[in-house]
């Protein structure tokens, strides 16, 4: 991102947002590649982790706290919070025995999620910001600083959680089916199978192929549709701050621009604020419903 001029005249807008968009890895910013399994985004890594254990913490913080008596407010948001993913895993799961796993594991995905999303209502600049001070008091170049604190706006961390959702579902799959019933389900269904040894065959292959392409399309869109949605919102805080920036004096498109970036940031973080609630609703009912359809048989 840097240039020999960056310092008079500063980044352009694409500059800009590239370097916003950059991860924290190994490879210094060189590598702009959207997707890239090869290396660890280290910033994504902390920020996921650093919410997981917040959220552990105010779970159990919640439950330190829990009186029997009259609750406070944060105690009953926390339990009608509890109780509303119990209802969902309750309806989606028929088993008593494996919701004492998936309800749980449906709150985490809420809050984990949630506070990943969260993370989209700091301010753009203030995090990359010192971020920059640190990293050049190492000893760095602070123009290479990269940071992005959306974890969610990571498709290898949100495809990840979806492929530990896949294994989770495999795993019931062969508890729930047994290996032997579960083998045959994945030759059976959807277009049953036939007396005929050859037809049972090729039935067999179809219907083995159609299985593979279901947990394939069930696993890449669990994971893609969190990340699209959070990538474009993280995208276009960043469009709004360069309205606030492209102040050049008191004059009418400055005072036009400043104000349009005003109006469009607390519009947009509004309406954000559904954005957040509902993708973090959404991964969540979407592992319960895999898991629910791990449990029937076809």
């Amino acid at each position: 991102m840097a240039t020999g001029t960056e310092a008079a005249h500063g980044p352009t807008p694409g500059e800009y947002i590239a370097h916003h968009l950059t991860h924290f890895n190994g490879t210094g910013g060189k590598q702009a590649a959207l997707v890239d399994f090869s290396l660890v985004n280290y910033d994504t890594l902390f920020w996921a982790v650093a919410m997981g254990v917040l959220g552990c913490f105010v779970l159990w913080l919640a439950a330190r706290k829990a009186t029997s008596g009259v609750p406070g407010r944060f105690q009953a948001a926390v339990e009608l919070l509890v109780e509303m993913v119990g209802d969902q895993a309750k309806g989606l799961i028929h088993s008593a025995e494996s919701r004492k796993f998936v309800a749980p594991l449906g709150l985490t995905v809420f809050v984990w999620v949630f506070l990943m999303n969260a993370m989209d209502f700091i301010p753009v600049d203030l995090i990359p910001r010192i971020w920059e001070g640190i990293y050049g008091g190492m000893g760095h170049d602070p123009h290479h600083a990269y940071q992005r604190v959306v974890a969610t706006a990571d498709i290898n961390a949100t495809l990840g959680m979806s492929i530990t959702v896949l294994l989770i579902c495999l795993y019931y799959n062969v508890k729930i089916k047994g290996a032997g019933g579960w083998a045959h389900e994945l030759v059976s269904a959807p277009f049953g199978t036939s007396k005929n040894p050859v037809l049972a065959i090729v039935l067999g292959l179809v219907n083995f192929a159609m299985q593979i392409i279901e947990f394939a399309a069930k696993t890449i869109s669990h994971g893609m549709r969190l990340f699209g949605n959070m990538f474009a919102g993280e995208l276009i805080f960043m469009l709004i701050a360069l309205m606030g920036a492209a102040w050049t004096g008191y004059n009418a498109p400055s005072i036009l621009l400043f104000l349009g970036h005003f109006v469009a940031g607390m519009a947009w973080t509004l309406f954000h604020i559904l954005v957040v609630v509902l993708q973090a609703f959404i991964f969540m009912m979407l592992t319960l419903v895999y898991v629910g359809q791990a449990h029937e048989s076809h």
